[in-house]
């Protein structure tokens, strides 16, 4: 068992609002979130004044405990405020992505039973279709501003008292993100408020914040990664997040320059960016101090390549999984010389074993590649409705298995080579490979199907499919295919290539053989 070098960390058995805010009143005038576009700043006593009023008027609509509520939305300010005002009122956050279809959004709606919509109005005929097709949505809010819709800003008038809610931060559930675990369908990830904040003291020895840093949110708030790096631990620990809707070069170079941004959370798209495109010259980066890269696999000359080329230490690599609420290795910010290519050290109160990939009981020593497995407060509760589902990833003992093939070196640094799992990681977004071949296999041109994750020219795992054509569509085509999906689909689930084979390789127990897949491949 290999456990860390860090000093356990008490559980944080308070309300998530509370362990993120709990000091935004007395730092004042600090700015908290600053729209990274236009300027819009708010500060900690604003945010706390006006979560807490957002919560009132909440509770006012008839939001309860127990209730679950949907948070549709790219990054805003206001985003935060919509989180910590539902959390306050005792509701479940489940944060959905804002390019899901309106029939993928209805889906998640109607397994986790939300009652309620927090969305902006650019995605409100979205969210609108999706809560006629679900059904038992009370009402649909929006951040800004649309005819027939009550407005988180009109909200911020409520006279309503402040709900005073009962929480029980072990049990209940703050955050349901969705996740494909090691396979299968998306599935909701039942994150308690003391899981969250307890992973938040965990990681904050690693990486450090306070007044006087500044963040700069471009990665998404609604994926576990965003909601922890970019959102809970810096207003956690009095730091400014400047926020971005989407990630566009020249915008998020100047907003790096404009707002002296002193730390970077990123996935590896934006590390090649900043490493390679011609444009990072024209700017002033010189306020950065590090950066930390996560959510999918880093090239490490890629990542020396871009400190090189910025003047600070070595790229930081994070580890984690949603269903680790998410952290449980890190690059610490201060550390000298790390290895190329780690994803870092076992953060505070975290355990790990490598498991025989032969014989799951057995456990591994320094330098032998196996499962990666992690036992720690930051464990989800488990996935929504599927006991099944939850026993496969954890087991008796508490131990979750990751579905991750990784080794440790003599210095306690973890090397994450492989996966066991089927998991497509397609920019730092799970795509399932499983959902994917359902939809194919809903076209009638197609008998059988199988997808995997390909990497394409720019280092990203993209999907693959397999396909069996039925014998009455010898015509059928690989564009046809990957439109019929297209159409269906968030963008980023989008299968990029088809292959047309005789059959699908399987085991006798109807397993897709992906390794196979992966072999002809390689071999073509």
């Amino acid at each position: 068992m290999f456990r860390s070098e860090y000093a356990d960390v008490p559980a944080v058995e308070v309300p998530i609002h509370e362990a993120v805010l709990g000091r935004a009143a007395e730092r004042g005038d600090t700015p908290a979130l600053i729209d990274g576009v236009d300027g819009t700043t708010l500060t900690y006593a604003q945010v706390d004044r006006f979560h807490r009023r957002l919560a009132a008027a909440s509770a006012a609509a008839g939001v309860r405990k127990g209730d679950v509520l949907a948070l549709h939305s790219p990054n805003t300010v206001a985003f935060a405020l919509a989180f910590y005002a539902a959390t306050r009122a005792g509701a479940s956050v489940t944060t959905v992505h804002p390019l899901s279809t309106a029939e993928e959004f209805a889906k998640q709606l109607r397994d986790c039973g939300a009652r309620w919509i927090v969305t902006v109005s650019p995605l409100l005929k979205t969210a609108s279709a999706a809560a006629e097709l679900a059904g038992g949505i009370q009402e649909v809010f929006v951040c800004d501003s649309a005819p027939g819709h009550r407005s988180l800003i009109d909200m911020l008038g409520s006279t309503a008292p402040e709900p005073v809610v009962d929480i029980d931060p072990v049990e209940d559930v703050a955050a349901l993100p969705y996740s494909s675990g090691t396979t299968g369908i998306p599935k909701g990830v039942m994150l308690t408020h003391r899981s969250i904040a307890t992973n938040l003291a965990q990681l904050s020895p690693s990486v450090p914040m306070g007044p006087g840093d500044r963040i700069l949110a471009v990665l998404p708030f609604f994926h576990i990664y965003g909601l922890t790096a970019l959102m809970n631990a810096p207003l956690r620990q009095g730091a400014t997040v400047v926020v971005l809707p989407r990630f566009d070069l020249d915008t998020f170079l100047a907003a790096i320059e404009k707002h002296r941004i002193t730390g970077l959370y990123v996935a590896p798209p934006i590390v090649l960016a900043l490493a390679k495109h011609p444009a990072v010259a024209q700017y002033d980066l010189s306020s950065l101090r590090y950066i930390i890269c996560s959510a999918a696999p880093l090239d490490a000359g890629l990542a020396a390549a871009c400190s090189q080329r910025l003047g600070l230490p070595p790229v930081g690599q994070a580890y984690g999984m949603t269903e680790l609420s998410p952290g449980t290795h890190v690059v610490p910010v201060n550390a000298e010389n790390p290895p190329p290519g780690t994803v870092g050290k076992l953060i505070a109160g975290t355990q790990m074993r490598i498991l025989s990939l032969d014989d799951p009981d057995k456990e591994l020593g320094v330098g032998e590649p196996g499962q990666i497995a992690i036992r720690g407060p930051q464990v989800m509760k488990g996935y929504l409705g599927q006991p099944d589902a939850t026993a496969a990833m954890i087991d008796a003992d508490g131990w979750l298995h990751t579905g991750d093939v990784g080794y440790v070196d003599a210095d306690g640094w973890l090397f994450v080579v492989d996966r066991v799992k089927e998991l497509i990681k397609y920019k730092g977004f799970q795509v399932a490979p499983a959902e994917l071949e359902a939809l194919l296999l809903t076209h009638p041109g197609i008998a059988d199907a199988a997808v995997i994750g390909v990497y394409n020219d720019d280092n990203n795992e993209v999907p693959h499919a397999y396909v069996v054509r039925q014998p009455a569509a010898a015509g059928l085509s690989e564009s046809e295919v990957m439109m019929h999906v297209a159409e269906r689909v968030a963008p980023y689930k989008r299968v990029r290539g088809v292959t047309f084979i005789d059959a699908v390789p399987r085991a006798a127990s109807g397993k897709i053989l992906r390794r196979e897949l992966r072999d002809l491949r390689e071999r073509s």
